[in-house]
Protein backbone atom coordinates (compact mmCIF):
# COMPACT_ATOMS: atom_id res chain seq x y z
CA UNK A 1 0.00 0.00 0.00
CA UNK A 2 1.03 3.60 -0.56
CA UNK A 3 0.45 6.52 1.77
CA UNK A 4 1.68 9.79 3.26
CA UNK A 5 3.23 10.21 6.71
CA UNK A 6 1.02 12.55 8.77
CA UNK A 7 2.75 12.26 12.14
CA UNK A 8 6.04 10.99 13.50
CA UNK A 9 6.73 10.39 17.19
CA UNK A 10 10.17 8.91 16.68
CA UNK A 11 9.26 5.24 16.72
CA UNK A 12 5.66 5.27 15.43
CA UNK A 13 4.37 6.88 12.25
CA UNK A 14 0.78 7.77 11.42
CA UNK A 15 0.30 7.10 7.70
CA UNK A 16 -2.75 8.02 5.62
CA UNK A 17 -3.25 5.55 2.79
CA UNK A 18 -4.29 6.58 -0.70
CA UNK A 19 -7.71 5.14 0.20
CA UNK A 20 -7.98 7.68 3.03
CA UNK A 21 -7.50 5.33 5.97
CA UNK A 22 -5.00 5.96 8.79
CA UNK A 23 -2.55 3.32 9.98
CA UNK A 24 -0.05 3.26 12.85
CA UNK A 25 3.21 2.12 11.31
CA UNK A 26 6.71 1.16 12.31
CA UNK A 27 9.73 1.07 10.03
CA UNK A 28 11.85 -1.88 9.05
CA UNK A 29 15.11 -1.93 10.98
CA UNK A 30 17.26 -1.48 7.89
CA UNK A 31 16.17 2.19 7.63
CA UNK A 32 18.21 2.90 10.71
CA UNK A 33 21.39 2.20 8.77
CA UNK A 34 22.19 2.52 5.08
CA UNK A 35 23.96 5.86 5.29
CA UNK A 36 20.99 7.90 6.54
CA UNK A 37 22.49 10.31 9.05
CA UNK A 38 19.17 11.87 9.96
CA UNK A 39 17.80 11.27 13.45
CA UNK A 40 14.44 10.63 11.77
CA UNK A 41 14.79 8.46 8.65
CA UNK A 42 11.06 8.87 7.93
CA UNK A 43 9.61 12.40 8.16
CA UNK A 44 6.17 14.00 8.01
CA UNK A 45 5.24 14.53 4.37
CA UNK A 46 7.08 11.46 3.13
CA UNK A 47 5.33 9.29 0.56
CA UNK A 48 5.87 5.70 1.65
CA UNK A 49 5.06 2.14 0.67
CA UNK A 50 3.94 -0.08 3.55
CA UNK A 51 2.52 -3.51 4.32
CA UNK A 52 -0.23 -4.17 6.84
CA UNK A 53 0.03 -6.93 9.43
CA UNK A 54 -2.80 -8.05 11.70
CA UNK A 55 -1.87 -9.57 15.05
CA UNK A 56 -4.87 -10.48 17.15
CA UNK A 57 -7.07 -7.38 17.31
CA UNK A 58 -4.28 -5.06 16.22
CA UNK A 59 -3.49 -3.90 12.69
CA UNK A 60 -0.02 -2.47 12.25
CA UNK A 61 1.68 -1.08 9.17
CA UNK A 62 5.35 -1.71 8.34
CA UNK A 63 7.03 0.93 6.16
CA UNK A 64 9.56 -0.61 3.80
CA UNK A 65 10.10 2.08 1.12
CA UNK A 66 10.40 5.86 1.17
CA UNK A 67 9.66 7.34 -2.25
CA UNK A 68 11.98 10.00 -3.69
CA UNK A 69 11.45 13.36 -1.96
CA UNK A 70 10.74 16.50 -3.99
CA UNK A 71 12.34 18.60 -1.25
CA UNK A 72 12.64 18.95 2.50
CA UNK A 73 13.44 21.35 5.32
CA UNK A 74 16.34 20.12 7.43
CA UNK A 75 18.35 21.39 10.38
CA UNK A 76 21.28 20.22 12.47
CA UNK A 77 20.29 17.97 15.33
CA UNK A 78 20.61 19.20 18.87
CA UNK A 79 23.95 18.11 20.39
CA UNK A 80 24.66 15.74 17.50
CA UNK A 81 27.13 17.46 15.22
CA UNK A 82 27.15 14.75 12.58
CA UNK A 83 23.41 14.21 12.45
CA UNK A 84 20.52 16.14 11.04
CA UNK A 85 16.80 16.39 11.69
CA UNK A 86 14.38 16.55 8.77
CA UNK A 87 11.49 18.78 9.82
CA UNK A 88 9.19 17.86 6.91
CA UNK A 89 9.29 16.77 3.27
CA UNK A 90 7.47 17.34 -0.05
CA UNK A 91 6.47 20.90 0.82
CA UNK A 92 4.87 23.36 -1.62
CA UNK A 93 5.21 26.44 0.62
CA UNK A 94 7.08 26.98 3.91
CA UNK A 95 5.74 29.86 6.02
CA UNK A 96 8.07 31.37 8.61
CA UNK A 97 6.29 33.26 11.39
CA UNK A 98 8.20 36.31 12.58
CA UNK A 99 7.55 38.48 15.63
CA UNK A 100 9.41 41.63 16.61
CA UNK A 101 9.22 40.88 20.32
CA UNK A 102 7.60 38.39 22.70
CA UNK A 103 9.63 36.53 21.34
CA UNK A 104 12.13 38.35 19.13
CA UNK A 105 12.89 36.78 15.75
CA UNK A 106 16.38 37.90 14.75
CA UNK A 107 17.40 38.33 11.12
CA UNK A 108 20.13 35.70 11.63
CA UNK A 109 17.40 33.12 12.29
CA UNK A 110 15.29 34.28 9.34
CA UNK A 111 18.29 34.10 7.02
CA UNK A 112 19.23 30.59 8.15
CA UNK A 113 15.70 29.41 7.44
CA UNK A 114 15.71 31.07 4.01
CA UNK A 115 19.12 29.63 3.09
CA UNK A 116 17.89 26.14 3.95
CA UNK A 117 14.69 26.68 1.93
CA UNK A 118 16.74 27.88 -1.07
CA UNK A 119 19.22 24.99 -0.79
CA UNK A 120 16.46 22.37 -0.71
CA UNK A 121 14.14 24.00 -3.27
CA UNK A 122 11.29 25.01 -0.99
CA UNK A 123 9.28 28.20 -1.66
CA UNK A 124 9.40 30.37 1.49
CA UNK A 125 6.94 33.08 2.57
CA UNK A 126 7.53 35.38 5.56
CA UNK A 127 4.56 36.11 7.84
CA UNK A 128 4.98 39.05 10.21
CA UNK A 129 2.54 38.13 12.96
CA UNK A 130 0.98 40.10 15.87
CA UNK A 131 0.90 43.38 13.94
CA UNK A 132 -2.14 44.34 16.05
CA UNK A 133 0.16 44.60 19.09
CA UNK A 134 2.87 46.90 17.71
CA UNK A 135 3.23 50.63 18.28
CA UNK A 136 4.08 53.04 15.47
CA UNK A 137 7.82 52.68 15.85
CA UNK A 138 7.61 48.88 15.87
CA UNK A 139 5.37 48.89 12.79
CA UNK A 140 7.99 50.96 10.98
CA UNK A 141 10.59 48.35 11.87
CA UNK A 142 8.33 45.59 10.51
CA UNK A 143 7.83 47.59 7.30
CA UNK A 144 11.59 48.03 6.98
CA UNK A 145 12.20 44.28 7.40
CA UNK A 146 9.41 43.37 4.97
CA UNK A 147 10.81 45.82 2.40
CA UNK A 148 14.29 44.32 2.84
CA UNK A 149 13.08 40.78 2.12
CA UNK A 150 10.63 41.81 -0.62
CA UNK A 151 13.49 43.49 -2.48
CA UNK A 152 15.33 40.15 -2.45
CA UNK A 153 12.23 38.48 -3.89
CA UNK A 154 10.46 36.94 -0.90
CA UNK A 155 6.74 37.33 -0.36
CA UNK A 156 6.02 39.06 2.97
CA UNK A 157 2.61 39.43 4.62
CA UNK A 158 1.76 41.37 7.78
CA UNK A 159 -0.86 39.39 9.69
CA UNK A 160 -2.67 39.10 12.98
CA UNK A 161 -3.78 35.61 13.94
CA UNK A 162 -5.91 37.15 16.72
CA UNK A 163 -7.80 39.79 14.71
CA UNK A 164 -7.79 37.87 11.43
CA UNK A 165 -5.95 40.57 9.46
CA UNK A 166 -4.75 39.22 6.08
CA UNK A 167 -5.54 35.61 7.04
CA UNK A 168 -7.40 35.32 3.70
CA UNK A 169 -4.11 36.05 1.87
CA UNK A 170 -2.40 33.20 3.71
CA UNK A 171 -5.33 30.85 2.96
CA UNK A 172 -5.14 31.71 -0.75
CA UNK A 173 -1.48 30.66 -0.80
CA UNK A 174 -2.32 27.42 1.03
CA UNK A 175 -5.21 26.20 -1.10
CA UNK A 176 -4.64 22.70 -2.48
CA UNK A 177 -0.99 22.77 -1.38
CA UNK A 178 1.15 21.10 1.28
CA UNK A 179 2.30 23.93 3.53
CA UNK A 180 4.62 24.09 6.53
CA UNK A 181 4.39 26.55 9.42
CA UNK A 182 7.61 27.20 11.31
CA UNK A 183 9.09 29.73 13.71
CA UNK A 184 10.10 30.20 17.33
CA UNK A 185 7.79 29.09 20.13
CA UNK A 186 5.40 31.91 20.92
CA UNK A 187 5.23 33.43 17.43
CA UNK A 188 1.60 32.28 17.19
CA UNK A 189 1.75 29.25 14.89
CA UNK A 190 -1.01 27.31 16.63
CA UNK A 191 -3.20 30.43 16.97
CA UNK A 192 -2.74 31.11 13.26
CA UNK A 193 -3.56 27.54 12.26
CA UNK A 194 -6.71 27.71 14.41
CA UNK A 195 -7.69 30.99 12.70
CA UNK A 196 -7.21 29.37 9.29
CA UNK A 197 -8.91 26.09 10.18
CA UNK A 198 -10.88 26.46 13.46
CA UNK A 199 -11.95 22.82 13.42
CA UNK A 200 -8.38 21.67 14.14
CA UNK A 201 -8.50 23.30 17.57
CA UNK A 202 -4.72 23.13 18.12
CA UNK A 203 -3.48 23.73 21.63
CA UNK A 204 -2.10 27.23 22.27
CA UNK A 205 -0.16 28.64 25.21
CA UNK A 206 0.68 31.99 26.71
CA UNK A 207 4.12 33.55 26.41
CA UNK A 208 6.38 32.75 29.37
CA UNK A 209 6.88 36.04 31.22
CA UNK A 210 10.18 34.91 32.64
CA UNK A 211 11.81 34.01 29.35
CA UNK A 212 9.70 36.02 26.90
CA UNK A 213 9.42 32.83 24.89
CA UNK A 214 6.54 30.58 24.04
CA UNK A 215 5.61 27.47 25.92
CA UNK A 216 6.06 24.58 23.48
CA UNK A 217 2.60 23.37 22.53
CA UNK A 218 3.57 21.15 19.60
CA UNK A 219 6.08 18.41 20.41
CA UNK A 220 6.07 16.61 17.05
CA UNK A 221 5.52 17.75 13.50
CA UNK A 222 2.04 16.80 12.34
CA UNK A 223 0.14 17.10 9.08
CA UNK A 224 -3.55 18.08 9.02
CA UNK A 225 -6.04 18.03 6.14
CA UNK A 226 -7.62 21.40 5.33
CA UNK A 227 -11.34 21.81 4.62
CA UNK A 228 -10.56 24.14 1.69
CA UNK A 229 -8.08 21.74 0.08
CA UNK A 230 -4.49 20.84 0.84
CA UNK A 231 -2.59 19.98 4.00
CA UNK A 232 -0.78 21.93 6.68
CA UNK A 233 2.23 20.72 8.66
CA UNK A 234 2.40 22.19 12.15
CA UNK A 235 5.91 21.99 13.65
CA UNK A 236 7.43 22.33 17.11
CA UNK A 237 8.69 25.79 17.98
CA UNK A 238 12.29 26.07 16.88
CA UNK A 239 14.67 28.04 19.08
CA UNK A 240 17.62 27.37 16.82
CA UNK A 241 18.28 26.61 13.20
CA UNK A 242 21.70 25.13 12.48
CA UNK A 243 22.37 25.14 8.75
CA UNK A 244 23.27 21.71 7.45
CA UNK A 245 26.60 21.41 5.67
CA UNK A 246 26.67 23.62 2.61
CA UNK A 247 29.97 24.03 0.74
CA UNK A 248 31.53 27.43 1.36
CA UNK A 249 31.72 28.03 -2.38
CA UNK A 250 27.99 27.30 -2.73
CA UNK A 251 26.63 29.28 0.21
CA UNK A 252 26.36 32.56 -1.71
CA UNK A 253 24.12 30.84 -4.26
CA UNK A 254 21.43 30.54 -1.57
CA UNK A 255 21.38 34.30 -0.98
CA UNK A 256 19.47 35.36 -4.13
CA UNK A 257 20.85 38.92 -4.09
CA UNK A 258 24.41 37.51 -3.97
CA UNK A 259 23.72 34.93 -6.66
CA UNK A 260 22.50 37.49 -9.19
CA UNK A 261 25.70 39.52 -8.81
CA UNK A 262 28.37 36.86 -8.42
CA UNK A 263 29.20 36.69 -12.13
CA UNK A 264 30.51 40.25 -11.78
CA UNK A 265 33.10 39.22 -9.16
CA UNK A 266 36.68 39.10 -10.45
CA UNK A 267 37.16 35.52 -9.26
CA UNK A 268 34.82 32.61 -10.00
CA UNK A 269 35.39 31.14 -6.53
CA UNK A 270 35.01 34.49 -4.73
CA UNK A 271 33.86 34.05 -1.12
CA UNK A 272 33.03 37.79 -0.86
CA UNK A 273 35.33 38.41 2.10
CA UNK A 274 38.73 39.92 1.23
CA UNK A 275 38.94 39.29 -2.52
CA UNK A 276 39.56 42.29 -4.82
CA UNK A 277 36.84 43.49 -7.19
CA UNK A 278 34.05 41.65 -5.38
CA UNK A 279 30.61 42.61 -6.73
CA UNK A 280 28.92 41.63 -3.47
CA UNK A 281 31.17 43.84 -1.31
CA UNK A 282 30.62 46.66 -3.81
CA UNK A 283 26.83 46.24 -3.62
CA UNK A 284 27.13 46.22 0.17
CA UNK A 285 28.99 49.54 0.18
CA UNK A 286 26.36 50.99 -2.17
CA UNK A 287 23.53 49.82 0.16
CA UNK A 288 22.18 47.48 -2.50
CA UNK A 289 22.64 44.52 -0.15
CA UNK A 290 21.61 44.68 3.52
CA UNK A 291 24.38 44.47 6.11
CA UNK A 292 22.24 42.11 8.20
CA UNK A 293 22.20 39.65 5.29
CA UNK A 294 25.95 39.91 4.81
CA UNK A 295 26.50 39.38 8.53
CA UNK A 296 24.32 36.24 8.40
CA UNK A 297 26.31 35.02 5.41
CA UNK A 298 29.60 35.43 7.29
CA UNK A 299 28.24 33.71 10.42
CA UNK A 300 27.07 30.68 8.42
CA UNK A 301 30.32 30.65 6.44
CA UNK A 302 32.35 30.63 9.65
CA UNK A 303 30.16 27.94 11.19
CA UNK A 304 28.82 30.03 14.05
CA UNK A 305 25.93 27.70 14.73
CA UNK A 306 26.00 27.19 18.47
CA UNK A 307 23.39 29.85 19.17
CA UNK A 308 21.08 28.38 16.54
CA UNK A 309 20.96 24.79 17.71
CA UNK A 310 19.12 24.88 20.99
CA UNK A 311 16.82 22.09 22.04
CA UNK A 312 13.65 22.19 19.99
CA UNK A 313 11.69 20.12 22.53
CA UNK A 314 12.98 21.59 25.79
CA UNK A 315 10.24 23.05 27.97
CA UNK A 316 10.58 26.59 29.31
Amino acid sequence: MKGTVYKSTGSWYTVKSQQGEFYQCRIKGKFRIGGIKSTNPVAVGDHVVFDVETKGDETIGVIHTIETRDNYIIRKSVNLSKQTHIIATNIDVAFLLITLNNPTTFTAFIDRFLVTAEAYHVKAVLLFNKIDLYNEEELLEIKYLAALYRKIGYECIGISAKTGKNIHKVKDLMQDKVTLFSGHSGTGKSTLVNAIEPGLNLKTAEISEQHQQGQHTTTFAEMHDLSFGGQIIDTPGIRGFGVVEIDKEELGNYFPEFFERKQDCKFNNCLHINEPNCAIKEALENSEIAWSRYKSYLQILEGEDDGYRKDVYKKD
